[in-house]
């Protein structure tokens, strides 16, 4: 047995004293001796355990798993080891927990001849370490969980923000995209990779830049939250983009901005379908308006006629029995003809309204306007070109001729006001075919074929807001009383009226175009009367029936007809003309009837006395037409027409037309 001699009982008593379990083995492994702390924790004396193997004073039948006792004998060297119920299949779990420490003892030679060994229980600290081991396995645990939603959140915003069908965007606080979704690239033009290359304010119309970049500084300046704003882009194309702008800031725990989260919607197609609506309300207010100012214009010209063809008549009448020395004669005389030039005022008027009695023609319009140049140089005055440009193999359209005077004299007139000096006015006519892909793209045309008769000047032109109102009633930019404001109303008028249309082509200093389309016809064209002679046609004793239910004009006619030579019986009614008819035995060759009357109207009142009377002719008379005899303004075939007010001679030529016609 090993001899360990300890000198002296102060050197056992500092190893007693140490709370560390110390024994020395020999070679054999048999304790030497122990410490009290060790003979303690064994709960043995010193003698029961001195000569014996280590692990039998720990009650155990073999000795401990990679034993570090062991080993420093074997190998002189230190070894350390962990006496556990984990890692030592023998070891009692009543014993706790040791580390071990083991150092060999060795002679002056060198020669191993034993071991310390040193242990201290660390049964508190395992328990602590597996917990702590228990609860950091609980903890990964639990962040590998946190991590995987994380990341799913994580995968499903970016899949939210890439799919978003609402343009998506993270901005740097100095303007740079930092990311965008595929709406955002779809939108702007650009791919992922060209739009992380470029700022918003790259991106922004220049318009809408400085209004953008206010915003950002009031969000970066804390003054805001956030904004939203209409703005316009441009388009990697060039076009521009209507978007809504919706933009908030992401700052970090210190309040630093970190970047801008941006929302863009295209709503180029809304802003194009809100101008398109505002577009159409405008045009419903302004066709409300002009249907309007028509019925009272249309109204007005009606009643006012009636009156204007009491005066024309009275004064014709009067002139024609007076003595050409009379002095009352001149006066007379501008009495007439002032009502001629109000009458052309209440056409024009009639014609705005798309009430004017119309007899339209097949015509040749270069043959037609060809007639009227020279009044037309005679409107505009010396100072002022007019010229003439006829297209060759012009298709024929379907217009009254009077009303294409009234066009050309109007917009002539309006050319001539528009030139402060000298100047040109140019008229020219076109063949020319609208499809319906240039319809599309031009709202103010329609499909067809149709005849252009244009009207240019180079005179001072008109600026859009002029260009918006001049075919409106009664607007003027001309001086106060210098002009009546209808003009080119009773242009818009009459090409309503025959189915066609305007374009008007203007800008300040650069003169103006008028462009008229009426629409082909197909079918021959026919010669223009002339005009009829001096001579008034005077009646053979034929007895003519009048029906008005103006009295003062009912009064006139008979007084005009019985000095031509007819027999004339009036009514005021349709129902006294019917009586009349009945009671009278004698023939009535003629039957002469307003159109508009209460009871009835002229065309009911014709069609019954035709049929009690099938020689009956008649001659209808209004100061515009009815849809009774009538489509649209447009008199009927074989229907004999004369408007009102008709001078003695217009009557008179009328009249004799209508007796001696074949139907």
């Amino acid at each position: 047995m090993l001899h360990v001699p300890l000198n002296s009982d102060l050197k056992a008593d500092v190893l007693d004293a140490v709370p560390a379990l110390i024994a020395i083995h020999d070679t054999d492994h048999n304790i030497v001796w122990a410490n009290k702390a060790y003979l303690k924790s064994t709960g043995l004396a010193l003698g029961e355990i001195a000569g014996k193997k280590c692990y039998s004073s720990w009650r155990l039948d073999t000795p401990c798993r990679g034993c570090p006792v062991t080993l420093a004998i074997e190998d002189g060297e230190p070894h350390e080891a962990e006496l556990t119920p984990q890692n030592q299949h023998n070891w009692p779990v009543s014993q706790g927990s040791w580390q071990s420490l083991s150092v060999p003892l060795k002679d002056a030679e060198g020669r191993t001849i034993g071991a310390v060994e040193t242990a201290i229980e660390i049964t508190d600290r395992k328990r602590s370490e597996d917990a702590l081991h228990a609860l950091t396995t609980e903890l990964e645990t639990r962040i590998r969980q946190r991590t995987a939603e994380l990341d799913e959140a994580v995968e499903t915003l970016r899949r939210a923000f890439d799919s978003s069908p609402i343009g998506k965007a993270l901005v740097s606080p100095d303007g740079r995209f930092l990311n965008g979704n595929a709406a955002l690239c779809r939108i702007l033009g650009y791919s992922k990779e060209e739009l992380l290359t470029k700022s918003f304010q790259d991106v922004t119309h220049p318009d809408d830049l400085e209004a953008d970049l206010a915003a950002v500084r009031q969000v970066l300046a804390g003054e805001v939250d956030a904004y939203e704003m209409e703005k316009r882009y441009v388009h990697k194309e060039g076009n521009l983009v209507c978007a809504q702008l919706n933009v908030s800031l992401v700052r970090d725990g210190d309040g630093r901005p970190l970047f801008f989260v941006s929302q863009i919607q295209d709503i180029t197609k809304r802003k194009q379908a809100e101008r398109v609506e505002a577009e159409l309300r405008d045009q419903l207010l302004q066709a409300q308006k002009m249907e309007t100012v028509g019925r009272l214009a249309g109204g007005v010209a009606h009643d006012y006629n009636n009156m204007l063809g009491v005066i024309l008549g009275h004064s014709e009448l009067a002139i024609a029995g007076m003595e050409p020395e009379n002095p009352l004669r001149d006066d007379l005389q501008e009495i007439h003809e002032a009502a001629e030039r109000a009458r052309g005022i209440t056409k024009q008027l009639l014609a705005f309204a798309r009430r004017q009695t119309i007899a339209p023609q097949v015509l040749d319009l270069n043959v037609a306007v060809e007639g009227i140049l020279k009044m037309l140089r005679g409107l505009i005055g010396e100072n002022i070109a007019l010229a003439w440009s006829p297209a060759a193999e012009l298709w024929p359209v379907k217009l009254d001729h009077a009303q294409l005077d009234q066009l050309l004299a109007n917009l002539c007139v309006n050319a001539r006001d528009a030139i402060s000096d000298v100047g040109h006015i140019t008229v020219e006519t076109k063949n020319i075919v609208f499809d319906e892909a240039y319809c599309a793209a031009h709202e103010e045309f329609v499909p067809g074929e149709f005849v252009m008769l244009a009207v240019s000047d180079d005179g001072h032109g008109m600026d859009k807001g002029i260009r918006g109102h001049i075919f409106e009633p009664f607007f003027t930019t001309k001086p106060l009383g210098q002009g009546t404001g209808i003009g080119l109303s009773t242009v818009y008028g009459i090409m309503k009226q025959n189915g066609g249309f305007i374009n008007v082509y203007s800008e300040p200093e650069e003169g103006t175009t008028f462009r008229l389309y009426l629409p082909r016809h197909v079918g021959e064209t026919v010669k223009l009367r002339k005009p009829r002679t001096a001579d008034i046609p005077y009646g053979q004793g034929e007895t003519i029936l009048v029906v008005e239910d103006d009295g003062l004009l009912l009064k006139l006619t008979r007084k005009m007809l019985e000095g031509l030579g007819y027999a004339v019986l009036t009514a005021g009614r349709p129902s006294e003309a019917m009586q009349l008819v009945e009671e009278r035995a004698g023939r009535i060759h003629l039957l002469i009837t307003d159109v508009v009357m209460p009871e009835m109207n002229g065309k009911e009142l014709a069609e019954r006395l035709h049929g009690a009377y099938p020689a009956i002719k008649c001659l209808f008379m209004s100061g515009y037409t009815a849809n009774v005899i009538a489509h649209h303004g447009i008199v009927e075939a074989g229907v004999h027409f004369i408007e009102k007010p008709a001078s003695r001679k217009d009557l008179a030529d009328k009249i004799r037309e209508v007796l001696e016609s074949a139907d």
